[in-house]
């Protein structure tokens, strides 16, 4: 049976770097067994669901590149299909109506805690052969309850925590439709599994406690000799503090980390090393990353997130990249900066030039943006140390030397800036670091030569003729 994975995200909030790592390692699995991977938004939960949610989550999806087979399924299209299912189990006799309030409920829960047993619905609903059923209470709508098997095991066949076992005698009668027919979230899924054709679920270790209702709930819908999914439960995500990952660790939204300069290679090279691991290779290609990966060798125990690390990661993608692969995001950052319309082949010049200095894209937008406008003024300390009274001279011997030049390349601009001075008998840094501050207002940018070609002819004889007026006053 090929392989069918999926991604089942509830949109009421951003896709969190847990879910991010369970939609790569659902996503990686199809790709390795050449599967398909399916999205669908679990969307029932309308007083939390948000319009901007769904669009916060496709679009982080997107940005990761974790295409989808097909379009997105959303639960809430489906509430005919529940309602159809739902009305089958009762006709079984697999569900049933049941009357008690959530008062009830409580009560039955507490009287249970009391007399040391586990806390559930009491079945007084249920209907069993010889037994009477209370009254129906006019005027109350009923939930709809799934009839759990009363005896018996419940095996999780876990392909990273192995088989879980669960007695039946320990769950509760699961309510799998709202007193105002809407259908609740464990039923849901278990429907869009069947009808979805899911073979493996992988998601968090959170849902243990679902996976044994859902599968006594499939069990009676396709038979005990029905096709069930193989489940890998996947660890959480702690932090340096031993505590599941937070806001107060700077957890945050899957976009977030493009807004503070990471690239999407690089976070999904380091989501799949949060528990997955190949020998020791720390740094993955997509390619590299298919082949190798394999869910049954996830670990068992929780990882933790560690920012350093990713940012180290992200510099070496950013390190090994084509300068043409990096001009979507560089765009994106400028973008930020108001700078629009940058042509690809510029972006990517930038980027071969800024490459090799960056940790993340924001310092290398941040780096180029001298290239956009001339500076309103200069780094107050580099002028101070670098801004000598011959430095007027200097610069105006540079300008000079660079507009008498036919060709504008690396190596015939570096020559120039040495001729001044050789001639000058001065050290490069007091010529270069001037050249600098001329053209960018600050002491730091890519070498002089690259700085120069980045920058272009007219605008650097420009910006240079301008401090030589400024330093000069």
């Amino acid at each position: 049976m090929p392989v069918v994975t999926r991604f089942a995200p509830s949109p009421t909030g951003y896709l969190h770097i847990g879910g991010a790592r369970t939609a790569l390692y659902s996503w990686l699995y199809a790709q390795k067994t050449g599967g398909s991977f399916v999205l669908r938004i679990e969307d029932t939960d309308r007083e939390r669901s948000t319009d901007e949610a769904v669009a916060a989550i496709v679009d982080a999806m997107d940005w990761l590149d974790l295409p989808a087979e097909g379009p997105a399924t959303y639960q809430t299209q489906r509430f005919d299909r529940y309602g159809q299912v739902i009305e089958q189990l009762l006709a079984e006799g697999k569900a049933y109506r049941c009357y008690s309030t959530a008062e009830e409920v409580e009560a039955m829960r507490e009287a249970a805690r009391a007399a040391g047993e586990k806390p559930k619905y009491d079945g007084t609903w249920r209907p069993m052969p010889g037994k009477t059923l209370p009254e129906i209470p006019a005027g109350r709508d009923p939930v709809i309850r799934f009839a759990t098997p009363l005896d018996g095991h419940t095996v999780i066949p876990d392909l990273v925590k192995g088989d879980i076992t669960i007695a039946n005698s320990e769950l509760d009668d699961l309510i799998i439709a709202r007193a105002d027919g809407t259908p609740t979230y464990n039923f849901c899924v278990v429907v869009d599994d069947m009808d979805m054709g899911i073979t493996h679920v992988i998601r968090g270790d959170d849902h243990v406690n679902n996976t044994p209702r859902q599968i006594n709930i499939l069990k009676a819908l396709v038979g005990d000799e029905g096709d069930l999914p193989v489940y890998a439960h996947v660890p959480m995500i702690l932090g340096a503090d031993g505590k599941r990952l937070s806001k107060r660790h700077g957890a945050v939204g899957v976009m977030t980390f493009r807004e503070q300069g990471f690239l999407p290679s690089a976070l999904l090279n380091y989501l799949v090393r949060l528990g997955w691991a190949h020998g020791d290779q720390e740094i993955f290609t997509r390619a590299e990353m298919i082949e190798h990966f394999d869910i049954e060798n996830v670990q068992g125990g929780a990882s933790t997130f560690d920012p350093e690390k990713l940012t180290w990661v992200n510099q070496e993608h950013i390190k090994m990249a084509a300068p043409d692969t990096l001009a979507g995001e560089l765009a994106w950052h400028l973008a930020r900066h108001d700078i629009h319309d940058v042509p690809a082949p510029r972006l990517a010049q930038i980027a071969a030039v800024q490459q090799g200095r960056c940790k993340l894209m924001t310092e290398m937008a941040e780096g180029s943006l001298f290239l956009f406008a001339a500076p309103d003024e200069y780094a107050a300390k580099a002028v101070k140390k670098h801004i000598k009274a011959d430095t007027p001279a200097v610069l105006a011997d540079v300008h000079d030397r660079l507009a008498a030049l036919d060709t504008w390349d690396a190596e015939t601009l570096g020559d120039a800036v040495r001729g001044v001075a050789e001639t000058r008998e001065i050290g490069m840094g007091k010529v270069a670091q001037p050249i600098r501050i001329a053209l960018t207002g600050g002491p730091v940018s890519p070498s002089i030569d690259d700085t120069l070609v980045l920058l272009g002819r007219e605008a650097t004889l420009a910006r240079l003729n301008t401090a030589v007026d400024v330093f000069s006053a």
